[in-house]
């Protein structure tokens, strides 16, 4: 980082840095823990209390992943450091981060990542367009070239970005689908299982935001509390380093671009392990109180809740005048278009989430009637099992949903994007799925175990009913609840907005009113937001409870309240989830990704199911490891001829020790020798031979020869093979039939102009195989790298005339000035001339 700028622009940064995140984390410190006793009494309240709300119909499963991986297979990954592509294999397990490692060997030895993201607080993009309009602040152009067609980048506000490409659109649309997920499921890192902890975090991260004036939505909470830390630090500190840095940093634009992205990255990583020690200090001395704490409001509960409620009256009666006067003005006014906004995608994604599953079930009942067999009962039901986390599978359902739009609310409510509520959705479509799929496993199999396999379509046919009937209530019952609660995160920030200025002043003097011991449990703060709330629940649950009327969002109405017509079900969501493939005897469908590709987890060696299968591609081997197809890109260093040897050699040794270590495993097709034969292209030259030059062969040699966009490549072997043709003239020495070659150009034809063109797109393939950045520099690495070797220069001897031969000359006019001047080609002969305009190209 010395390099970039100056030691006082260091100096500067270290200062701000410490400074900010101490002032930042012991700020938030206060707030959360005035808020944990507050959300502990919440919580203890309910407990005694109890809590209403209908009764789920599905059946949830605890752990649906156990013992699974989501996807692997091979990406290219764009390296900054050394600013080359290189190929990995990646693995994403149940946990969703993403590991990337040297080879798939490497992954089944259990060795270590050579990068692990978590994708909390990231974006999946599939294009540079997309990629360059939320790098909006410095440059318009991207820093890095993307060595195909189908790049993958994700982008994090302060993180670094990594950026990868694939071959093919469906490996993109594969590949997209994945990384979405991995985003969706880590940016849902609040764990609900936490009713004290979560709460108060929320509430703490919230009022720390609405005293710097933040009070709208906030795209970044999202991940683990330390990452919203993070990110919370990184919100003030981030710009106010932009100010500092950006201006002194050195280079083009795209270097600028490139360095400042690696100190944000640098100080994010400072701040990180800040926030992560700190937070569990914080909640370390938090829970050491809860037993205290615990014990008085179970004592004093009644007399804390006759408190609260004498405290909240007097609230009410200074903030509802105001609030029902804001209410009528600037919400009422706007809840029915918000809601629709809403509505209409949310429940088209649900449907879609029904026909997925329905089609899914229709597609198991034709196997069944065309017997196919309880093998392919087991391979079917294990696919179904894990359809709610198959991310392609349920690409369409989300895509539906992403159609959510609030443009022309946001700036009013200060809601900064709809992912926030884009997201939510997704996360509740998915436990739906996942519900309905299990419930209908634990139907199936309890209808086999009691009436045996006899008419198995007809049993299947029932259990889907019941399954249908009761996820339509169960979603209808969830997308109620989105809908009050996205109003509500919507409609009260802004109310809070309108009102603190006037309300905010009063309310300490209602702090005299609260028994000291109590003061720790009741915040007049939340007391006057509860009373904000209140104000505006009415409205909402009315303009819930009247869209519900309205057929097309197939909503239940309040009134509709479904029985539990299966009492022994939710007895079944007790039991374990059924094995298929061992049920029904499939057990070589355990290692198996629907059908095909493997998925281990590193190191542990057990064979894990994989829910997505491995990619297939036309022609290439699975899985296809060689980084080959990666053709070369401008101004992208390749490697160096020592370099190169010294890889070589460790590859040699590595691919050793792989043989050794695993006997059974077939052996890659990415050895060196073809990496080395397939990124060597072979020039060919057809000239006549004379009688002295009939023998084939290959000779080393020296020499240069320059190609047609005037880059000079180095020749290492002449190869010359000598085809036998009936000769139309006597024996004529090689230096008199160039010199004929070269008087003939001006006979053209048709057929040649055609042939040229089709070398020239050779020309073109291999100059992007092999182009080297000549301003790289030299980087050791143990990869093979992309580098462009000596070319191979073959001779095709023919005793025929020049119109015999299979390959034409690249141009057809004379040498001009300024055009590169005639080569050797290092023969037999002594200065034998080989004209450039006459060397033929072809693809190897």
């Amino acid at each position: 980082m010395g390099s970039i700028f100056s030691a006082q622009h260091l100096f500067h940064l270290s200062i701000i840095f410490f400074t900010l995140t101490y002032y930042k984390n012991t700020k938030f410190a206060d707030v959360y823990e005035q808020q944990y006793p507050v959300a502990l009494f919440n919580s203890v309240r309910y407990e005694i209390e109890g809590g209403g709300g209908t009764q789920s119909q599905l059946l949830h499963r605890k752990d649906a992943l156990a013992g699974r991986s989501i996807f692997s297979g091979n990406l290219f990954q764009y390296l900054e450091e050394n600013r080359k592509w290189r190929n990995r294999f990646v693995s994403v397990p149940n946990s969703y981060t993403i590991s990337l490692y040297e080879s798939k060997a490497a992954h089944e030895r259990g060795l270590h990542p050579k990068v692990t993201i978590s994708c909390a607080g990231y974006k999946a993009l599939t294009s540079l367009d997309e990629y360059m309009e939320l790098m909006n602040t410095m440059g318009s152009n991207p820093f890095i070239k993307c060595a195909t067609q189908f790049p993958l980048i994700l982008w994090h506000p302060y993180a670094r970005h990594h950026y990868f490409c694939v071959m093919t659109e469906k490996e993109q649309k594969k590949w997209h689908a994945v990384l979405q997920d991995c985003v969706r499921h880590c940016n849902n890192g609040l764990s609900e299982d936490c009713p004290v902890q979560t709460p108060a975090f929320t509430d703490a991260v919230r009022l720390h935001r609405q005293a710097k004036g933040h009070y709208g939505t906030w795209d970044m909470m999202c991940g683990e509390p330390p990452q919203i830390l993070a990110n919370l630090v990184m919100e003030t500190l981030h710009p106010e380093l932009r100010n500092v840095i950006a201006p002194r940093l050195k280079g083009k634009m795209q270097q600028r671009q490139r360095n400042w992205m690696l100190i944000s990255d640098a100080v994010y990583k400072q701040v990180l392990p800040q926030t992560k020690g700190q937070y569990e200090a914080l909640v370390g001395v938090c829970e050491a109180q809860r037993v205290k704490l615990d014990a008085t409001l179970r004592t004093d509960m009644d007399q804390i809740i006759t408190s609260k409620e004498h405290v909240s009256s007097k609230i009410r009666a200074l903030v509802l005048p105001k609030a029902e006067q804001l209410l009528r003005t600037s919400i009422q006014p706007y809840i029915s278009s918000i809601l629709e906004a809403l509505m209409e995608p949310t429940s088209r994604g649900f449907s879609e989430v029904r026909d997925v599953f329905f089609k899914e079930l229709v597609e198991i009942s034709k196997n069944s009637l065309n017997g196919g067999g309880k093998e392919k009962l087991g391979e079917h039901m294990e696919r179904l099992s894990m359809l709610a986390f198959h991310p392609v599978k349920m690409q369409s359902c989300y895509e539906k949903v992403e159609q959510l739009n609030l443009e022309g609310l946001q700036q009013r409510f200060d809601v900064s994007s709809p992912s926030v509520f884009v997201s939510r959705a997704q996360i509740l479509m998915r436990e739906q799925m996942d519900n309905a799929v299990y419930t209908f496993e634990q139907l199936l199999n309890q209808s086999l175990e009691t009436q045996g396999e006899n008419d198995l379509c007809k049993t299947m046919q029932k259990c889907q009913d019941r399954v249908l009937k009761k996820y339509d209530y169960d979603s209808s019952t969830v997308r109620k609840k989105f809908f009050r609660e996205a109003l509500l995160q919507i409609v009260i920030p802004y109310m809070l907005q309108q009102l603190s200025p006037s309300c905010s002043p009063e309310l300490p003097r209602f702090k005299e009113l609260i028994f000291e011991d109590f003061s720790r449990f009741l915040l007049v703060e939340n007391m006057f937001e509860e009373v904000v709330l209140q104000s505006v629940t009415k409205d909402i649950m009315m303009a819930v409870k009247e869209a519900a009327v309205q057929r097309r969002h197939n909503l239940y109405r309040d009134s509709i309240i479904l029985t539990n017509s299966d009492p022994n079900l939710h007895l079944l969501g007790e039991t374990a989830a059924v094995d298929w493939a061992a049920k029904f005897g499939t057990d070589e469908a355990d290692g198996t990704a629907e059908g095909g590709g493997s998925g281990e987890g590193g190191g542990s060696g057990k064979r894990r199911r994989q829910v997505v299968s491995m990619i297939q591609l036309d022609g290439v081997p699975l899985p296809y490891e060689s980084c080959l197809e990666v053709p070369g890109v401008e101004q992208i260093p390749e490697e160096d001829v020592e370099s190169k040897e010294e890889e070589k050699v460790e590859e040699k040794e590595e691919e050793e020790q792989e043989e050794e270590e695993l006997p059974a495993e077939p052996k890659s097709p990415d050895s060196v020798n073809e990496i080395r034969d397939l990124i060597n292209p072979v020039v060919e030259v057809v000239l006549p031979a004379s009688e002295e030059n009939q023998v084939n062969g290959t000779e080393p040699t020296t020499g240069t020869i320059t190609m047609d966009d005037g880059l000079e490549e180095e020749v290492t072997h002449v190869t010359t093979v000598v085809d036998d043709a009936p000769k139309k003239s006597a024996k004529t020495s090689a230096q008199t039939i160039l010199q004929q070659l070269i008087g003939n150009k001006e006979a053209e034809t048709e057929k040649q102009r055609q042939e040229e063109a089709d070398i020239k797109n050779a020309i073109e393939e291999i100059e992007i195989a092999v182009q080297d950045d000549d301003g790289g520099k030299q980087v050791p690495e143990s990869d093979v790298e992309l580098s462009p070797p000596p070319l191979k220069v073959t001779q095709l001897t023919d005793s025929s005339s020049h119109e015999d031969s299979g390959f034409q000359s690249p141009t057809n006019e004379a040498p001009e000035d300024g055009e590169p001047e005639p080569i050797t080609n290092g023969l037999n002969r002594a200065d034998q001339i080989i004209d450039p305009a006459d060397v033929e190209v072809a693809l190897a």
